[in-house]
């Protein structure tokens, strides 16, 4: 039965997707499985407020069994994004900086920037517990391996790095030496791109088609979108609701 209809909540998730799992396994590998319990319960309950995750240093402050939250710091060991594309570059997988682009979770870069042990992930709570784990540690990586779970840059981001940095790093790095006017230079509008040397003679590139912008919820096919909110269990007295939620999501996502 639909969780929505049965009146129930959805029952949160973390770790569903292999790079979300990659962030968990060695903060539960020290972890006894009464906290890692009572972590999922704080994880379900939303108890993680606060959550920032910068590189190298992810913060929040959890509501636990005090009246004030304890502030909870997790330090990801950084890792070095040229040796990360060396390693790409050196194995023939340098593709799979574009399967992550397409929203794709390669395991060749997982396997480059994931943390492998609990030393790459140390952590400390401002609460009493002395487990090499406490439950609020425990519950700030799982919500962090969620946001993993919806978008995978978030581990580089965490790791020290981003999606532009590593791709920037795999257009310079032409074995020739040769300089960036050669292999990597950007065109705006109506100028050419030279890329790297993949035809052996150096051929430009057109420029990038300039396109309109297009407001999909209004210019396409509303009626379809209509739809596939009814067949999804959106009641027919809130899909409008829906539709002005989902055309605010687009505004924040796309605007400046």
């Amino acid at each position: 039965m639909n969780a929505r209809r049965s009146g129930r909540a959805p029952v949160r998730g973390y770790g569903i997707t292999a790079w979300g799992r990659a962030f968990v396994d060695p903060v539960e590998a020290e972890a006894d499985h009464r906290h890692i319990t009572g972590a999922r319960r704080y994880f379900r309950d939303r108890h993680v407020d606060s959550l920032t995750i910068l590189p190298g240093r992810i913060t929040a402050a959890v509501r636990g069994s005090q009246l004030d939250p304890f502030t909870v710091t997790v330090q990801p060991r950084r890792i070095d994004p040229p040796t990360v594309v060396d390693l790409l570059r050196g194995t023939g997988r340098l593709d799979a900086l574009l399967e992550l682009a397409r929203g794709e979770q390669p395991a060749a870069l997982r396997e480059l920037i994931a943390p492998t042990e609990p030393a790459d992930v140390p952590s400390s709570c401002t609460c009493p517990d002395e487990a090499p784990r406490c439950i609020h540690v425990l519950a700030t990586v799982f919500e962090v391996a969620a946001r993993i779970d919806r978008r995978p840059t978030t581990l580089l981001h965490a790791m020290g790095t981003d999606l532009p940095e590593l791709l920037a790093l795999a257009r310079g790095g032409d074995d020739d030496g040769e300089s960036d006017a050669a292999t990597g230079e950007e065109g705006g509008p109506g100028r050419p791109i030279v890329r790297e040397d993949w035809y052996g003679d150096r051929t430009p590139l057109p420029a990038a088609p300039v396109f309109g912008t297009v407001d999909p919820l209004t210019e396409l096919e509303p009626a379809a979108l209509r739809r596939a909110l009814r067949a999804s269990g959106v009641p027919a007295t809130v899909i409008a609701e829906a539709v002005d939620d989902l055309a605010e999501l687009y505004r924040l996502l796309t605007g400046p």
